[in-house]
């Protein structure tokens, strides 16, 4: 075979050569370019997995925030309804236990006006007054704690609702936990409503017993009388200058993490077991002591204990004294038309006011009562009128007689109303406004202020 015809020896032509490494290098660079996308198409959707991921985990905690927020409001609501229920019950007991303490208070004064100062009897009569006084201002105190009711801020005596509300301690209190007293002989009048004062003493002596209540320790409750001066307010920035009750409520009990002081106040906060708290007690006095002008403060060392201090104005003794007045029983000679569908308080309060000198009328019906009313108008005076009747309550016999004689007074009584209160019903053009069960003075007092105001 020659030479020149041996196909290995042919030489490839340059311009092919050149034209595969062309393509070579194309095909490299689709393979790197596709390479690249595949990378950047990877970073995204783990970008977007990533991403997604966090949307997901997001939106599980917001859901798991929305499912606890909704127990936490079924929880309120079944607590507000309980607490409905238990107003509800409360107020209709109040309502007739007030009749049966009006009726023991009315016939216990009538007796003690057939004796002699002097004597031992008119001495157990005078005893058996001021049980009642303590037990209207208990079933009002129940009312308080039941319900959320308007608070009456006047000048009260501080010394006798502390002393209750300890033996009322001291009759749920464990062997383990005791209660130390340390209360002066005497206390000044302060401004404050006596069921909310009474709340808020219990409130932190229940709170107090629940640190203890495994451990066992000490309960102390102490009241002293502190003049804050302007450069004494660094101790409480919120009071301004004057005299204040202090009240202090120690315990021996487990104490509050600092981490939680902060949050005390927070409605159904609690450091406690469920079974031992609801999270309300210092909410409750936090909203109290400030609607009475005054402050609360909370010193606590986890494992030692904690110190409650609270602050409130003292009453001024001139309007203290104007307030209080002489008690003196005033009578008259109006003539006075007393409703009241309890017969027997109706026949108290007429042999009451007729023993002060007043020509009295009483109905037992606020129906025949307007009836009499309209068909003499002016043969009355003054009414003396129940709120919970039936057929025509009070408030509604009231806007009759306005409608039929304008300038003639009325006074509103009741034991327990859910509708009527001492600011609407001298809104609504009533002139007095009394709770019973209601003592002669107080009665004889509204009467005449009723009387004597002078009509536009």
């Amino acid at each position: 075979m020659e030479a020149g015809n041996d196909p290995s020896h042919n030489p490839v032509p340059e311009d092919q050569i050149s034209a595969l490494t062309e393509e070579l290098q194309r095909t490299r660079k689709a393979y790197d370019t596709a390479l690249e996308r595949c990378r950047n198409i990877q970073a995204e959707l783990e970008a977007q997995v990533e991403a997604r991921s966090s949307e997901l985990a997001r939106a599980n905690q917001d859901l798991q925030r929305q499912i606890l927020e909704r127990r936490r409001v079924e929880s309120q609501l079944q607590q507000n309804q309980k607490m409905r229920a238990i107003g509800t019950l409360a107020g209709g007991i109040a309502h007739d236990f007030n009749n049966i303490l009006a009726a023991i208070l009315g016939y216990t004064e009538m007796a003690m006006m057939d004796i002699d100062a002097a004597s031992p009897v008119h001495r157990r009569l005078s005893n058996v007054l001021k049980a009642c006084d303590r037990a209207r201002d208990l079933v009002q105190q129940i009312l308080t704690f039941s319900r959320q009711n308007d608070a009456t801020i006047r000048p009260l005596a501080p010394l006798p609702i502390l002393k209750e509300t300890i033996k009322l301690l001291r009759a749920g209190l464990p062997s383990t936990i005791e209660i130390e007293s340390r209360l002066p002989s005497q206390l000044p009048m302060v401004l404050a409503d006596p069921g909310n004062l009474h709340q808020v003493v219990m409130n932190l002596c229940t709170n107090a017993r629940d640190a203890m209540i495994e451990t066992g320790g000490r309960l102390t409750l102490s009241a002293d009388v502190i003049e804050l001066k302007k450069h004494d307010r660094r101790l409480a920035p919120e009071l301004l200058p004057g005299h204040y009750l202090e009240l202090t409520v120690v315990d021996t009990g487990v104490g509050i993490a600092p981490e939680f002081l902060d949050r005390v106040y927070d409605p159904y906060f609690t450091t406690q077991t469920r079974k031992n708290g609801a999270g309300l007690g210092l909410a409750v006095v936090h909203g109290i002591v400030h609607r009475h002008g005054g402050s609360i403060h909370i010193d606590s060392t986890l494992g030692r204990g904690t110190t409650v201090t609270v602050r409130l104005p003292v009453a001024d003794t001139e309007k203290q004294q104007a307030i209080t007045g002489n008690g003196q029983v005033r009578g008259g000679r109006e003539h006075i038309l007393f409703v009241d569908d309890e017969h027997a308080l109706a026949q108290i309060g007429q042999q009451l006011l007729e023993r002060l000198g007043y020509t009295v009328t009483s109905r037992t019906s606020s129906v025949e009562a307007f009836e009499a009313l309209r068909s003499n108008p002016d043969r009355f005076d003054l009414v003396i009128t129940d709120q919970t009747m039936p057929n025509m309550t009070g408030t509604e016999l009231s806007r009759q007689i306005q409608t039929l004689k304008p300038e003639l007074p009325v006074i509103l009584c009741t034991g327990f109303s859910e509708t009527i209160g001492s600011e609407n019903a001298m809104a609504s053009g009533i002139r007095g406004f009394l709770l019973k069960p209601i003592a002669l003075r107080d009665l004889s007092e509204a009467i005449r202020q009723a009387l004597d105001r002078p009509t536009c």
